[in-house]
């Protein structure tokens, strides 16, 4: 059953939970939860969201396509991929007639150790809010609070995520979830199928562990040898490929959880010897996290989620093993064998339950080290972060979203992504985006005519071109880019080469010391790539998600977030990302027509009028795909 709107009457937030995910994929659009947001009236999205088309007082802008010259030429590619795609498929399907046990969070989270811990420190605090919030904003604190959440849990895990890459870094994460499976945690693992080929097929052994479900979201039939391969097998039904599972969370005895932009993979945490993302999570205690975990409940037990034993069997999966002179350290063959972890196993809500300490920052932290060949901590204390209890809405697509048959998303106008954008268009003074992936499409440009017409000031941070992972994303945010610094918008992007080590926000590259809490040798230089998905509105409401301002979280991806009405933490998280505004990004200057990117001040580089640091290559690229994609698909 879906849950019922949890009211949020706190500081005038009047927010319902979004927790609108249905049991079937073929459901009408009005169907399931209202969603409202700060300031709303009592009811749907569907009804409210009044930005669907520009408004006619809006000042007008232009976005340089050229799309029209390119139709034939995309069709005549089209038909020859389809070709291709239809020779390649075969009789390929999925499985009919598929058992999934119904199964749900747990009931009663405060039985367990985390779920009393956060009772009481919630009375301790003397607040009357019933959620609690610790911004987690360095990819060491990342990694180290999930470890400390899996160790912490007694009763049930549930881990939702659009991506696990097979590396060292999550070998480590899994050989705690073992070791709670092998003291009796339920784990349940909803993983989107898409990445789960090549390599990272070996996360899925954990499907045959004890006490360990694990279900791909919306499969896509055919090998698993090569992403590239399972695309080409796929362009028949190339709608569905598009629509992915994007939401990512961890959620321990329904009582901790965490969620934010990362994957799980060594790059999400700092560990790449090349380039690493710069991420931002939030970690959320008390009813938040019954809302997340609801939502969790209804993309499990959904039609589009399969049973890994359903797709294939263990046999298959060690086969795609690729084939290594010496596998990494702890990647044995057999997953069964949880290694040491049951030694360092300890329960996080002891020290929940502690005196509190002197708030220390999250970019501070220090952590519980334990001896270990990876440069990353075992688990930290989560007493020394500084919690805020706060009023706050979940925003969450329903999985219907991602059915093949779903009703338009773009007409129905009640997604995660619309709910953000009704968000901001109530901003009074400043907001604040970061979005690695910006492709603004032309409701959101609605929504910031809007706002600059009241004098708001808006800035965004985005990637550049040779920061971006995804050059093609690139593409739809450099059509947009001249109309945006039309409208005064401040346009920042991150800069590819790095002085130092930056693997954080506020890390030794823009500090001076190592505020950021990064982790490896200082010197030289590295790469970064934003892969933050935050805003930040007038300095008082934190949004913190799944999502990127992209017509592909809007319309295709399903995705997540917390919205956090508190200035407090609000304003610690424009403490950590103005630093890389100052000086890890070029602010982006139209002058007499051209576009000019400004070099951070102080900085020995210079200011250019072509994308910074990219190749010729590159540039090349962003020249010829530009009129041929389409922007939903970037």
């Amino acid at each position: 059953m879906p849950a019922g709107p949890v009211l949020l009457k706190k500081a005038g937030l009047t927010a319902a939970t979004a927790t609108v995910a249905l049991q079937a994929p073929r459901l009408h659009k009005d169907q399931g939860d209202a969603a409202l947001l700060p300031g709303s009236p009592a009811r749907p999205w569907a009804r409210v969201a009044s930005m669907h088309h520009r408004p006619a007082t809006s000042p007008t802008f232009s976005v340089e396509l050229g799309t029209i010259q390119a139709l034939p030429a995309r069709a005549f590619l089209a038909s020859g991929l389809l070709l291709l795609a239809l020779l390649l498929a075969g009789c390929t399907s999925l499985p009919s007639n598929v058992e999934r046990p119904v199964s749900t969070a747990l009931v009663n989270p405060d039985q367990s150790a985390l779920g009393r811990a956060v009772a009481a420190r919630a009375a301790k605090a003397g607040t009357r809010n019933d959620s609690g919030f610790a911004l987690v904003g360095n990819a060491e604190l990342a990694f180290t609070s999930r470890m400390t959440l899996i160790k912490a849990a007694q009763k049930t895990l549930d881990i939702q995520y659009y991506a696990i890459f097979a590396d060292e870094t999550t070998e480590r994460l899994f050989e705690a979830v073992r070791e709670a499976a092998a003291r009796g945690v339920r784990i349940r693992i909803l993983l989107d199928d898409f990445n789960t080929s090549g390599k990272n097929a070996q996360v899925l052994k954990l499907a045959f562990e004890k006490n360990i479900e694990l279900r791909l979201f919306n499969p896509l039939p055919g090998g698993r040898g090569s992403l590239a391969l399972r695309i080409l097998r796929n362009l028949n039904d190339i709608d569905r490929m598009q629509r992915r599972m994007h939401n990512k969370m961890l959620v321990a005895d329904n009582a901790v959880g965490i969620t934010g932009g990362r994957n799980l993979g060594e790059t999400y945490f700092g560990q790449s010897d090349g380039t690493n993302f710069i991420d931002i999570d939030v970690l959320a205690a008390g009813r938040i996290v019954r809302d997340l975990s609801r939502s969790f409940d209804q993309y499990w037990n959904n039609p589009l989620a399969y049973p890994v034993q359903s797709l294939m069997t263990l046999d298959e999966i060690r086969a795609l093993k690729p084939a290594t002179p010496a596998g990494p350290p702890g990647a044995a063959e057999d997953l069964a064998t949880p290694g040491d972890v049951a030694a360092a196993t300890r329960i996080a809500a002891d020290a929940m339950l502690a005196e509190d300490p002197a708030s220390v920052s999250a970019d501070k932290l220090p952590v519980t080290p334990k001896p270990s060949p990876s440069p990353l901590p075992e688990s930290t204390n989560l007493r020394l972060l500084k919690w805020t209890w706060a009023p706050s809405a979940l925003l969450v697509d329903k999985p219907s979203k991602i059915a093949s048959d779903a009703d338009s998303t773009e007409d129905a106008g009640d997604t995660t992504v619309d709910g953000l954008l009704q968000l901001m268009s109530q901003a009074t003074k400043d907001l604040l985006i970061v979005s690695p992936y910006f492709v603004p499409g032309e409701r959101t440009m609605g929504v910031f005519a809007g706002i600059r017409q009241r004098g708001v000031r808006v800035r965004v941070l985005t990637n550049s071109l040779a920061s971006n992972d995804a050059p093609a994303a690139h593409v739809g945010y450099a059509r947009y880019r001249k109309a945006l610094l039309g409208m005064g918008i401040e346009l920042y992007e991150m800069r590819a080469e790095q002085e130092g080590t930056f693997r954080s926000f506020g890390s030794s590259a823009l500090a001076g010391g190592s505020r950021g809490g990064s982790t490896g040798q200082a010197g030289g230089s590295s790469k970064a790539s934003l892969h933050s998905k935050v805003v930040v509105m007038d300095g008082r409401i934190l949004v913190v998600g799944s999502m990127n301002l992209d017509l592909r979280s809007q319309l295709q991806n399903s995705e997540v977030a917390i919205v956090i009405r508190n200035s407090a933490i609000s304003n610690e998280a424009i403490r950590l990302i103005e630093p890389t505004l100052a000086a890890g990004a070029y602010h982006v200057d139209l002058t007499d027509g051209g576009l000019v990117w400004r070099a951070p001040q102080g900085s020995p580089l210079d200011d250019v009028t072509t994308e910074p640091d990219a190749s010729l290559m590159l540039r090349l690229f962003l020249a010829l795909i530009g009129p041929f994609a389409p922007e939903e698909m970037l």
